[in-house]
């Protein structure tokens, strides 16, 4: 019979006071000279709250609430004098920090996003400001894509990558963009001076302007030649690495499932941890490993 499974959240969003609202940590005076909230800020006196603060109710504090993520948000509604916000109730205070389970807009998310909005009729002047962006910015989100093949923003569309990486993958040609991102994906760097190293090592066919001679500030033709032999060499090591893993984590996955097996027997439990203690505490690690990795990459 298959467990009841519970609502994580109350059916309802609930209006609070904001003195009701309990921080579950002090943040530092700087934070809002940083550019994260700023842009919050500008964001609410622009177009209002867009994604309500997570609470539980306080255990013992009738009509108390404990702030699980919104923290931002909450210190401008108070410096903006605000008596009190919707809020998404959570029916659980767990014991993870919050935003570990909230995914954050990736770069080619907020593009999107972008365009949406502009598509619906809101003024490019109306979007830079609630986004606490200069123009210029703002448009350059907007043609983030223009000269990026679909196959590159399809592996990238869920990843954090910086505006300048995606200017380094427009100089190159759509089967080099291609390799880079795969190797940016593989390297699990997509920085920029990362992204600038790969445009450094592509051969001059693979570019864009094929017609015009690289030129790097501080780097020679020769060292030049000598990145683009060693890029090459690491893409092949990459892709073997590849054509490996796929095999050798099914025969890992499996050797798990016997092994767990083995360790759900009691009389195989009990008779290993008679006369081989070391071989049972190895295989309980084994299995554990596994499982972790597992559930990182769900």
């Amino acid at each position: 019979m298959s467990s009841k499974i519970e609502i994580a959240f109350e059916p309802e969003s609930q209006f609070v006071e904001v003195a009701d609202i309990l921080p579950l940590k002090q943040l530092p005076a700087r934070i809002k000279k940083t550019k994260k909230y700023l842009q919050i800020a500008a964001s609410i006196r622009e177009v209002g709250i867009i994604e309500p603060p997570v609470v539980v109710r306080a255990r013992g504090k009738r009509g108390k609430f404990l702030l699980l993520d919104g923290h931002l948000r909450m210190e401008v509604l108070k410096d903006d004098g605000a008596q009190g916000v919707n809020c998404l109730v959570a029916t659980q205070d767990e014991a993870f920090t919050y935003n570990k389970r909230i995914n954050r807009l990736a770069t080619i998310q907020e593009h999107k996003m972008i365009l949406k909005a502009i598509k619906r009729g809101v003024p490019e002047e109306r979007l830079a400001k609630a986004l606490d962006l200069n123009i210029n910015s703002l448009r350059t989100k907007r043609t983030l894509l223009d000269g990026i093949c679909p196959e590159v923003a399809e592996l990238l569309k869920n990843r954090h990558c910086p505006i300048n990486t995606f200017r380094s993958l427009k100089k190159m040609k759509p089967m080099r963009q291609i390799e880079v991102a795969e190797t940016m994906i593989a390297m699990s760097n997509f920085s920029v001076s990362y992204s600038r190293a790969l445009l450094a090592a592509t051969p001059q066919d693979q570019l864009v302007e094929s017609e015009k001679p690289k030129s790097f500030k501080g780097i020679t033709a020769e060292q030049l030649a000598k990145m683009e032999s060693e890029m090459t060499r690491l893409q092949q090591q990459v892709k073997l690495i590849e054509d490996d893993y796929g095999t050798d984590h099914l025969t890992l996955i499996l050797a798990r499932g016997y092994l767990a097996s083995l360790l759900g027997n009691k009389a195989v439990s009990r008779y290993l941890a008679d006369h081989h203690a070391e071989l049972l505490f190895e295989f309980g690690r084994i299995v554990e490993a596994v499982s972790i990795g597992q559930q990182e990459e769900l």
